[in-house]
């Protein structure tokens, strides 16, 4: 059976679920990459150059590991729009480029192209000639297309009633936390505070302490969109308006008691965003907010001592209020 490998990084905190059933429902075997380890982050800032990102260190160190395994294929999309007018980092789009020229000795790249901005119904297409790499049965591939869309659904649905991406796809046995003493929106991209390595354990150090994660996959697009509508122009980022739109509407509701926002080091969009968030919190005034910044030096106990002070003020701050 063929083996495709699948890098446990960026886009698979977010598709990963309709990934591994449009690749099965074909007939073929998904191997992951293991979870992300200083390994893994050491063998990703060898093979990459001074000025790549974080992300992508680590995305490098998840495909020498599949490497190793000794897949078939490797998975790795040019994705550079998933929505009309927006678009993702331009990391995604050269992603099978930097893939191929840093890491010598890789299997063949899967590198369809996913580009929602140029035409909204190009996905099916893409998928549909990728799926003929494995079978010429039109009914099979349509059934696999179907069955990815489907899972997709069930998977944004989850995560809408309260549980992250880490819960669904790292520790499938969580329950999704309920009567916790506080709220803490936990924002920045998806790879970044979902994955344990990165983040620290951040969601479990958290909820040690009593409080129930909030992050952007749990509100509606909706939501979202009205936390970007005060805006005066629109963000042409889609993880951007996500973190943004999630800030806003929390702030605006008032229904965290606390955020905390990662970001990695040298992240031009994220420069941006977090500066805006920054000064619409300290206008307010109303809720603590908490900026930690990722690179490969991070080191926890730092992080750790900010975190605890923070999460004092949290706690003082709401028994002064009652």
């Amino acid at each position: 059976m063929v083996k495709i490998g699948i890098p446990r990084a960026l886009l698979y905190y977010t598709y990963y679920p309709a990934w591994k059933k449009f690749f099965e429902t074909l007939g073929v075997q998904v191997v992951l990459s293991g979870t992300t380890s200083k390994t893994t982050l050491d063998a990703g800032i060898r093979a990459a150059v001074d000025e790549t990102c974080l992300p992508v260190k680590v995305f490098l160190g998840h495909l020498i590991d599949l490497k190793e395994k000794g897949v078939d294929y490797i998975f790795c999309p040019r994705v550079i729009s998933v929505e009309p007018k927006r678009y993702l980092c331009p990391k995604f789009l050269g992603l099978p480029n930097m893939a191929l020229h840093l890491v010598k000795g890789l299997p063949p790249l899967l590198d369809m192209e996913v580009n929602l901005h140029k035409k909204a119904d190009d996905l099916p297409r893409q998928l549909y000639r990728l799926a003929r790499r494995f079978t010429m049965n039109p009914f099979k591939i349509r059934k696999s297309i179907a069955a990815a869309w489907k899972e997709e659904q069930a998977y944004a649905g989850r995560l809408r009633q309260g549980y992250t991406p880490y819960d669904l796809l790292e520790n499938p046995a969580a329950a999704r936390a309920q009567n916790r003493n506080m709220k803490i929106a936990v924002l920045g991209h998806t790879y970044n505070i979902n994955d344990p390595f990165l983040s620290m354990n951040l969601f479990e150090r958290l909820r040690s302490q009593g409080a129930e994660v909030i992050t952007s996959e749990m509100l509606t697009e909706e939501e979202v969109l009205q936390g970007v509508s005060r805006l005066e122009k629109d963000i042409f980022w889609t993880f951007g308006k996500e973190i943004l739109g999630t800030a806003n509407y929390l702030l605006e509701k008032r229904e965290v008691d606390g955020v905390i926002i990662l970001v990695s080091f040298g992240c031009g969009p994220d420069s941006l965003i977090v500066d805006l968030i920054e000064r619409s919190y300290k206008r307010a005034g109303t809720i603590p907010l908490l900026k930690i910044t990722l690179d490969e030096h991070t080191g926890d106990a730092g992080v750790l001592t900010r975190l605890e002070a923070f999460m004092d003020l949290v706690q003082w701050r709401d028994v002064k209020c009652r």
